[in-house]
């Protein structure tokens, strides 16, 4: 069953500016893509790949925190 959880405002506008840098790389847009698209609905969850990728991106010391933000959104809505 998935969480009641939801992007906030805050992770998505984080996740949006990710997704238009281009300098971001793979890993951080696929994160910022699953919290984006949890962003309007409790239904979604994150998948076990774009988790692996928003587990990547937070202990990547060259992440920035706008990435990280985007990351630990989508990586606190993975089902379990």
């Amino acid at each position: 069953m998935a969480k009641s959880k939801q992007t906030s405002p805050k992770a998505a506008k984080a996740a949006a500016k990710t997704l238009s840098s281009k300098s971001t790389g793979k890993a951080s847009k696929s994160a910022a893509g699953s919290a984006l698209t949890q962003s309007k609905t409790r239904t979604e969850t994150t998948s076990k790949k774009a988790a692996t990728a928003a587990s990547k991106v937070l202990r990547d010391g060259r992440t920035s925190t706008t990435s990280k933000s985007a990351a630990g959104s989508a990586l606190s809505q993975k089902k379990k």
